[in-house]
């Protein structure tokens, strides 16, 4: 039986249409729709009910004829051709390549629309992975499986970081193939090319695959980029046996796609005008990272948004870190400074920390050198605002050796180059050195044992 053509097109609101009399339609049903001209485009059904279907067009909708426009409903779901060759390519947010390479042969086709990972398949995650910068290993370990978002603001170097993430994320001791599945949801061409040009100039677009969903591009396209990346993530993990680091930026954007079609559809909003299942569909991201048993691949996800109006309680960062492991926040007063990464590493948390770290992981001090840091630079924070009003001659002695060392601590440990990949024994080493400017016993957070063996020798004392 043929593939029946519908020409009831009653209504165009945004990027939606919506189709009547139409029969056995399903929900995230792939539709072909040609328009007056005779071009064809794509769409995906978002709702039926009773007859009616809601169709979401990957394209632009102005201008549109309803009564000249035809739709054909394809009978299956948005798939995408996987295969290792997709490896140094770049595609556009639906997959179509952007590198004017040849089309990928699949060894698969998969649904986009993947699930989450059942909890109780789930493995424990327990595998160090080392970015090289200093703010994260030491303070915020991530741990190959987890998700954790880094939390931004407009015009603050996110991108850059996440460049210097991919480019030097590794596991130490192994040579397993490591993979890298970069999406980018609504960025300018400018922010294109300086992904391409970072990835090709460094040699890690050999082991990268990149999806680019440009500004210009029609928003609902943002709804399906870190599908696409999360599907070819898990074919190269759980079906190759990679481990693959997967970087979404900007799920800001994505938030505001999902918005833009919720109110096209006239749904009642929730929070600052987002649709009430955002929760829901962001979890739908997040919760495919992690790792499975019996199977040697793994995925690891950064997931990076700029916080409308730096708000840390904004609906978007909120409801992603009740989902996520932890969060990175990045500075504006770091920023101003001129320190790069701006990593604030106070407000900052990473929840799976403990599982990557210590004997045989990183080393037996980390936790404590992490602590004492921790607590150090806290104590400087607050009797930098204090000096401020009492003046600095009002502190004591050691309250000034604390000023110093937040001022150390921000300059020596958290700033780094954006070239500066850091093992985790310079990191922890330079973390020992900058402690040693501090009296013996306000390292309360040490082993003493660990003082003797990796602090003594850069006491002056």
């Amino acid at each position: 039986m043929g593939i029946k053509e519908y020409k009831t097109v009653t209504e165009v609101a945004g990027p939606l249409l919506f189709v009547e009399n139409v029969g056995n339609v399903a929900y995230n049903e792939l539709v072909e729709i040609t328009l007056p001209s005779g071009e064809k485009t794509k769409g995906q059904v978002l709702d039926t009910s009773k007859g009616k279907a809601v169709i979401q067009i990957f394209g632009a909708t102005a201008g549109l004829d309803a009564h000249e426009t035809s739709v054909r409903f394809l009978g299956e779901t948005i798939k995408l051709g996987v295969s290792e060759e997709m490896l140094g390519r770049v595609f556009t947010g639906l997959g179509e390549p952007r590198d004017n390479g040849p089309p990928i042969v699949g060894e698969q086709r998969l649904d986009v629309n993947g699930g989450s990972i059942n909890p109780y398949s789930r493995q424990k995650p327990s595998d160090f992975v080392q970015t090289g910068i200093s703010a994260i290993d030491c303070m915020n370990t991530l741990v190959r499986g987890q998700k954790l978002p880094i939390f931004s603001g407009s015009g603050l170097p996110h991108n850059d970081i996440a460049v210097q993430i991919a480019r030097q994320a590794k596991v130490l001791g192994s040579s397993e193939n490591f993979a890298v599945v970069f999406a980018a949801m609504g960025i300018t061409h400018e922010e294109a090319g300086f992904f391409m040009r970072d990835f090709e100039k460094t040699g890690a677009l050999g082991r990268a695959v990149l999806f680019l969903n440009l500004a210009n591009d029609p928003s609902v396209e943002r709804l399906i980029t870190p599908r696409m990346a999360l599907t070819t993530a898990e074919y190269l993990a759980f079906e190759k046996d990679m481990h693959v680091l997967v970087i979404l930026t900007d799920m800001t954007n994505y938030c505001e796609a999902l918005r833009e079609v919720a109110s096209a559809r006239e749904e009642i909003p929730g929070r600052r005008g987002y649709p009430g299942y955002m929760y829901t569909d962001l979890a739908s991201i997040y919760e495919r990272a992690g790792c499975i048993k019996g199977k040697k691949g793994t995925i690891t996800q950064f997931s990076i948004l700029s916080m409308p109006g730096d708000d840390i309680t904004h609906p978007i960062p909120d409801l992603t870190g009740y989902i996520t492991e932890g969060q990175i926040v990045v500075s504006r007063e770091l920023h101003r400074k001129g320190i790069y990464p701006p990593i604030d590493v106070l407000p900052c948390l990473s929840r799976l920390m403990n599982l990557g770290i210590g004997k045989g992981k990183t080393r037996e001090d980390h936790r404590g050198v992490a602590d004492q840091l921790y607590a150090a630079y806290a104590e400087g924070r607050d009797l930098r605002a204090l000096s401020a009003v009492v003046g600095e001659e009002a502190l004591t002695p050691t309250d000034k050796k604390y000023l110093k060392f937040a001022d150390s601590f921000e300059k020596e440990f958290i700033a780094q180059g954006k070239y500066e990949d850091r093992s985790i024994e310079t990191t922890l080493e330079t973390g020992w050195r900058l402690l040693s400017a501090l009296p013996e016993t306000e390292l309360k957070r040490i082993k003493k044992e660990f003082i003797e063996k990796y602090g003594k020798k850069y006491r002056k004392e």
